[in-house]
């Protein structure tokens, strides 16, 4: 067993070296699609050739361990050496099951930036304020994980919270772990208005995307019809005296079906116009990126029916019962009674779930 793990892991440490022999390469570095492509590759491998090496060392002090007690006569020294022998057994295993998740392919996207757009639903203006409970909840665990969140664009619903919001989300894996997130969430609860003291079911849209960079698609910038407008709601005087916010459009051809559409994409983040432009022209991108790789999300979602994070966001992922202070994921059948705690962010258990999970298909699908 663990000549054949080794075996698998010798060219991947070999790939490592050339790899960061690569990266130093002025000529390398110069091109840098090609750089941002092996310094991935290259924080990819690093991880696999750690926890090889944490595997030989654990497999050294299996053999350490057993030399000692074949050959050591000191009782202390034998206790020792039996303390090393079951602690190293016991690591062995696991570190056995860490090295063949890390062989499965992971999804390329996972590394990237997340864009998040949230919609109230079914529910009129109790949907609206659902959607705005859910952009917080995101807001306190984005804190909690010390990730970036920049406002895009939003359009706040007549009683609070928002019809639609959009935000892009920067840090570490932040598409990777936010990705399980979209799907259809439903709440049921007795709504402010509600003057029967009836339970009402509502609903909101949340769809994650991977934001794109400028090596993921190709825009012909020169077709992209620009407006500028002032910039509505809190901000001061400035707000209201300078267009800062910006308007795209541009033609887009499909090249999964062959149909054209016209994108339309608002930026008011900012008072920075040029800041907006920039902003405006990422959701573009992710936007076009999302479209252009809808048949590969489409083929995941076809060939992985139990997958948790197969793209489908019209899928109803997560029930939020107020009465009973529950949360219940159906993806895994995950049920958990901290509502109150969950809504303020502490999402991770239910996220850890969800990694196990999609962890566990991916392990399967690559043993058949």
């Amino acid at each position: 067993m663990a000549d054949n793990i080794l075996g698998r892991l010798d060219g991947l440490v070999s790939r490592f070296e050339e790899v960061g022999t690569l990266i130093t390469d002025p000529a390398v570095i110069a091109d840098m699609k090609r750089f941002v492509k092996l310094n991935k590759e290259y924080r990819d491998l690093e991880k696999i050739v750690a926890t090889r090496n944490e595997y030989v060392n654990t497999l050294n002090g299996i053999k350490e361990a057993r030399q000692m007690l074949d050959t050591e006569q000191d009782p202390e020294m034998r206790e020792i050496a039996r303390e090393e022998l079951e602690a190293c057994n016991a690591r062995i295993p696991e570190l056995e099951e860490e090295i063949k998740l890390l062989l499965v392919p992971s999804d390329p996207e996972d590394d990237k930036n997340a864009i998040v757009e949230i919609r109230g639903g079914t529910g009129g203006d109790e949907a609206a304020l659902f959607a705005g409970d859910l952009y917080r909840m995101y807001m306190k665990y984005c804190e909690t994980k010390g990730w970036k969140v920049a406002l895009s664009s939003c359009s706040e619903g007549s009683s609070g919270g928002y019809k639609e919001i959009i935000f892009t989300v920067s840090g570490e894996k932040a598409y990777g772990t936010l990705k399980y997130e979209s799907g259809v969430h439903r709440v049921q609860r007795v709504p402010s208005t509600e003057t029967q003291g009836r339970v009402h079911t509502s609903a909101a849209t949340v769809a994650v995307l991977p934001e794109a960079d400028e090596f993921d698609v190709e825009i012909n910038e020169g077709e992209i019809k620009w407006d500028t407008f002032r910039s509505g709601g809190a901000g001061g005087q400035n707000v209201n005296k300078v267009e800062s916010g910006v308007r795209l459009r541009y033609v887009w051809k499909n090249p999964n079906t062959g149909v054209s559409e016209e994108i339309l994409i608002e930026c008011t983040e900012t008072r920075d116009q040029p800041k907006n432009k920039e902003r405006a022209l990422t959701r573009l991108r992710s936007f076009i990126y999302d479209k252009e790789h809808q048949k590969y999300l489409d083929d995941i979602a076809n060939k992985r029916k139990t997958m948790v994070s197969s793209g489908d966001r019209s899928a109803k992922i997560r029930t939020y019962n107020y009465p009973q202070g529950r949360i219940t994921d159906h993806r895994i059948n995950y049920t958990i009674y901290n509502l109150s705690a969950f809504m303020d962010g502490d999402i991770q258990a239910c996220i850890d779930q969800l990694t196990v999970a999609e962890n566990a298909e991916r392990l399967k699908e690559a043993e058949l």
